[in-house]
């Protein structure tokens, strides 16, 4: 009887671990998701050109912001406020181009992009949200605010 309950757990685990989908893994690694691969990549590009309008089309309005600074509520205030979202908290264009996504296991429609401060601090987030099919840029936000 044990050795059938041995096989089944082992069973489960096996198809927990090869079905289980895109996730961050316990070891920290990212698993691919070749729709967060798509879109990082064309996001991260963007923002590394300084392609506003780009940037613009792959936002979710309104993008929170840290305590203390108002949300981004349109395309104009993003244009005028661009500056604000990916250089003051943290170099957006130098981060991203080498930041992973990270996964939540209990949030499938989420990432997140781990950036550091001035102090080299990995303190700054910002926040992906998959919607009707679509991953958008959702908020940004400070974790030592």
């Amino acid at each position: 009887m044990t050795s059938m309950r041995s096989k089944i757990l082992y069973i489960i685990l096996a198809l927990a671990f090869t079905c289980g989908g895109p996730r961050l893994s316990r070891a920290g690694a990212y698993q691919s998701d070749p729709s967060i691969d798509a879109f990082w990549t064309k996001f991260k590009s963007a923002v590394i050109k300084g392609d506003k309008e780009t940037v613009a089309s792959l936002v979710q309005f309104p993008i929170g912001m840290p305590y203390g600074l108002r949300s981004i509520k349109t395309k104009p205030e993003l244009l005028k406020r661009y500056r604000q979202l990916f250089n003051v908290q943290a170099n957006a264009a130098k981060c991203f181009a080498d930041a992973r996504p990270a996964l939540d296991d209990t949030a499938k429609n989420q990432f997140t992009i781990g950036c550091k401060d001035a102090a080299g601090n990995e303190t700054v987030v910002y926040h992906f949200l998959k919607t009707r099919g679509v991953w958008k840029l959702k908020g940004l936000d400070n974790i030592n605010e």
